[in-house]
């Protein structure tokens, strides 16, 4: 079977994002837009498998949000650790002993305004 020419319209993007894929395949553009061509037709003739994509997308996304709030949780307690220790240094480099319970509510204010300045406070 021989091969027909056909002439493609592409937008600036389309092209970009053509010749991007061209080279890091190390193809030509034309050779990088017959296999666009090619695997566009098989989705076409083939489908997608949406409903397995759709599945599995749906399960990473919930496992990244569930590693995502493990993660917040582990910034949030060491901003908390932070603030404590800034509060426990400025109170020993004043000179001025403190107890734990006149020192408790400066960490928590300087927690609570860090939360305030990141724009995140979420308590």
């Amino acid at each position: 079977m021989s091969a027909r020419a056909q002439t493609v319209r592409l937008t600036p993007a389309q092209h970009r994002t053509l010749v991007g894929f061209a080279k890091s395949y190390g193809l030509s553009e034309y050779a990088m837009l017959a296999r666009v061509v090619d695997a566009g037709l098989a989705t076409l003739v083939h489908g997608a498998g949406n409903e397995i994509d759709t599945r599995e997308i749906v399960a990473e996304l919930a496992s990244v949000s569930t590693r995502i709030v493990d993660v917040e949780r582990l910034l949030d307690r060491a901003l908390f650790t932070a603030c404590a220790a800034y509060c426990y240094a400025r109170s020993a480099a004043t000179g001025v002993r403190q107890t734990n319970e006149a020192i408790t509510p400066e960490i928590h204010a300087a927690y609570d305004r860090q939360r305030r300045l990141a724009g995140s406070d979420g308590r």
